[in-house]
């Protein structure tokens, strides 16, 4: 049954027919907010042939590219992005969304709910009705196919616009889905590639797939905490000088603490040898927003940047973007990674149902990220150093800050993560987690043995979780006591891995065998083990299996943890391969 009321997406209606100057999007007008939207619809669906020369001329004047490189020069990448705030307020694919849903139009596709009609009553109380009106496949006229370039292609190119990237894609499968895509890429150039040891699982899952055969670069381990930071520029040399066929540096920075690589010398380093360097920035899509934060690693010449935009910049969960670098050029002045490979790896990883809310929501993103990102920053980094002088003041507990900046391994410090040393007192952090939930409901983002990991947004409400988690902190090592010998201990800090006797893949589809986890060591794993969270694999396909490791998986497992890619998740059996 059709509303009787016309659907709109907030802020829409209370602005058409305002006056002001064009965007260069047909029919908009710029106002006080992101524009009005008076004749765009007819103009989207229109055949491409049927396109009229003013649409074509608003939809040039959208897409052109900014008078300044966006690349980092001498002057600094972040300010140069801003002659682009005009456009940058726009959201083209959300805004096609909303006339889509707004019209009211048979819906004569999936999916089966029809935008609200057929959908279970207690599904619409839960997500709403506009959510679910927006709810709209692929290859829709108006919104991803027709007129060129469609909403979809002028969103993403915002994107590319917004990060400083020559081309981006929108991800509806995570960052993970950014690590498969980029080893399937660098799969097309050769056999080999250099990893950095602490990589994400789906990272490692991309070796699974693509078939390269990796060299692990080791990060720095803090001699203090006992924590992995980042790669440096020797380590990178070392592995790259070691394995004379890698087609790539792979890389990750920031960590999951916060600690930054030096991105710059680690590009240099790559771009000497003629490889692409491609980094894992999952934890920093927010970097490009403020001139406080740590550079970005497009800004520093990266090739190719996995972008998990939904951790911090506010996209809907499992949205991410893949960001392609302007670069170094390779043979024939093309770059180091040709687009037309990514663009492909990205398909062949992708749904072909995409989730028009994640598209919608990075869209969004982007847009507050572009235009309000650096107020909305220097708040949140105001708080949060209130907030870190607050728990540095609870005896007991300290802070990882940027006082790391400058050990080995640590260029800079990435502050929107809150992570609270609790060595000093006598609970563990997985003690301490559970026990914070009981207090005030307060759920973190990761805990260990010897830490607590909270994660604050780009666009937090005043950071009122920040005084809650500093006021139940106190309430807890109130409840628990100190521990003076505790303080001066380190983080756990994982064995060393093993051999690596195949490669991922050969192990991964080898002959294999289930057999007790106490008769497991000295056997080739064919299968990730990975404490998580963080998800960082403790064991590899391909390895071959220590006690250490074992007895390490096993005790984070008893202290609460879990562990991802085994076939049993608590550990009793592990698959290994079948040695001839």
């Amino acid at each position: 049954m059709r509303a009787s009321t016309p659907f709109a997406c907030p802020g829409r209606c209370a602005r058409r027919g305002a006056a002001g100057q064009s965007t260069g999007i047909e029919g908009e007008q710029l106002g006080a907010g992101p524009g009005v939207l008076t004749h765009r619809r007819a103009a989207y669906f229109q055949d491409a042939s049927d396109a009229s020369p003013s649409l074509a001329l608003g939809q040039a004047k959208l897409l052109e590219r900014p008078s300044v490189d966006t690349r980092r020069s001498a002057g600094g990448h972040k300010c140069e992005r801003r002659v682009t705030t005009e456009r940058q307020q726009q959201t083209p694919y959300l805004e096609a969304l909303c006339e889509y849903a707004e019209r009211q139009p048979a819906r004569l596709h999936v999916p089966g709910h029809k935008g609200g009609p057929g959908a279970d009553p207690g599904m619409l109380r839960a997500f709403g009705e506009r959510a679910v009106s927006l709810d709209i496949p692929a290859l829709t006229h108006g919104i991803d196919v027709g007129v060129d370039p469609t909403p979809f292609e002028q969103a993403q190119r915002l994107a590319a616009e917004a990060w400083g990237a020559k081309r981006a894609w929108f991800l509806i499968n995570g960052a993970s889905q950014g690590n498969l895509a980029a080893g399937l890429a660098l799969a097309h150039y050769g056999s080999e590639v250099v990893i950095q040891r602490n990589a994400h699982s789906s990272a490692i899952d991309a070796l699974v797939l693509s078939g390269l055969r990796p060299t692990f670069a080791a990060p720095e381990v803090d001699p203090e905490l006992g924590i992995a930071h980042c790669l440096t520029a020797q380590s990178l040399e070392r592995a790259l000088e070691a394995t004379p066929s890698a087609v790539a540096a792979w890389v990750i920075s920031p960590t999951y603490f916060g600690a930054v690589a030096d991105v710059a010398a680690l590009a240099a380093v790559a771009h000497a040898r003629g490889v692409p360097l491609v980094v894992d920035e999952a934890w920093g899509a927010h970097m490009a927003f403020h001139e406080e934060l740590p550079d970005h690693a497009l800004s520093l010449g990266a090739d190719l940047v996995i972008s998990s935009t939904h951790k911090i910049v506010g996209s809907l969960t499992q949205s991410a973007m893949l960001h392609l670098g302007h670069g170094a050029d390779g043979p024939g002045g093309a770059g180091l990674i040709g687009e037309d490979t990514v663009d492909r790896a990205v398909t062949l990883t992708e749904s072909t149902s995409p989730n028009s809310l994640l598209c919608g929501s990075l869209d969004a993103a982007r847009r507050q990220a572009a235009v309000h990102g650096r107020e909305l920053l220097g708040k949140t980094m105001a708080a949060l150093a209130k907030a870190r002088e607050q728990i540095r003041g609870i005896e007991g507990l300290d802070v990882l800050d940027d006082r790391l900046a400058g050990r080995p391994g640590v260029f800079a410090y990435d502050p929107l993560r809150l992570a609270v040393d609790v060595r000093g007192v006598a609970a563990s952090g997985y003690e301490l987690a559970p026990m914070l939930r009981e207090i005030d409901d307060i759920n973190l983002e990761l805990y260990g043995q010897n830490v607590l990991v909270a994660v604050f947004g780009l666009g937090e409400r005043g950071l009122p979780e920040a005084a809650r988690l500093v006021a139940a902190l106190r309430t807890a090592v109130a409840r628990v006591g100190l521990d003076p010998v505790g303080a001066g201990a380190s983080f756990a800090a994982a064995p060393p891995w093993g051999e690596l006797v195949m490669t991922p893949r050969e192990a991964y589809l080898g002959a294999q065998e289930v057999v007790p986890a106490a008769q497991a060591a000295g056997r080739i794993a064919a299968e990730s083990l990975a404490t998580y969270p963080p998800g960082i694999p403790n064991v590899l396909p391909g390895e071959r299996l220590t006690a250490e490791t074992l007895a390490y998986v096993q005790n984070t497992l008893e202290l609460g943890g879990s562990v991802r890619g085994a076939s049993d998740r608590l550990l009793h059996t592990v698959r290994v391969v079948v040695e001839k």
